[in-house]
């Protein structure tokens, strides 16, 4: 009876109080806010316009809090740029052509929105003299062309696509004119020229 009573206090003492649960709930919604504004602010000047100060004058968020969280302006930029993942689910539509179309159409239609289109060149500009932002502009590569490679791989077990065919050199020929037009002729990404790209790269589609 004693170890039971016991064990219950324990068990009351481990539970979270109410003005615990508000706190936690307090510093979730500061993180949120401070990362918001970040990403904000990525998105309109890039990484060199990011500074905690004008962090913390669009979130609301003080800086000494700020600092509490991240113990550098670095650190919060690298927790800001994870909001940028990449990273999709490999189609399975049935066939190769169909499996990259939906994949390109993606990559075409976030490469015109403004977040994204204006924070990646800042990313892989800053990537050069950093080596933490250098982690994270790999970790976007790594994800933004890993379902093209499964797709690819994929069918070359299935015999869909020649096995001699180096997917990541497939990927570059796909990838590689819609980064050019995006921000070198920044000619349109329509769906004409990206069914272009994707016939230079791996052919015709199949016709059943």
């Amino acid at each position: 009876m004693k170890a039971t009573a016991k064990k219950a206090r324990v068990t009351e003492s481990a539970a979270p109080r109410p003005t615990e649960e508000r706190d936690d709930e307090r510093v979730r919604r500061s993180k949120q806010a401070v990362l918001a504004a970040t990403f904000e602010l990525l998105s309109e000047s890039g990484l060199a316009g990011v500074s905690v100060d004008a962090v913390a004058e669009r979130s609301g968020v003080a800086k000494t809090t700020i600092y509490r969280h991240w113990s550098s302006r670095a650190a919060l930029l690298l927790d800001a740029c994870a909001k940028m993942s990449a990273k999709r689910e490999a189609p399975d539509t049935g066939s190769l052509w169909s499996d990259i179309a939906v994949l390109m159409d993606d990559v075409a239609s976030r490469l015109q929105t403004a977040r994204f289109s204006a924070t990646l060149p800042s990313v892989i500009d800053a990537a050069e003299r950093d080596r933490d932002i250098a982690k994270v502009h790999a970790q976007l590569h790594a994800e933004l062309v890993s379902a093209f490679r499964a797709v690819i791989e994929r069918a070359q077990r299935k015999g869909e696509f020649p096995r001699n065919r180096e997917a990541t050199a497939v990927v570059a020929t796909l990838l590689g004119p819609l980064f050019y037009r995006r921000w070198f002729s920044r000619e349109p990404l329509d769906d004409r020229f990206v069914k272009g790209v994707i016939e230079s790269a791996i052919g015709r589609p199949n016709k059943a």
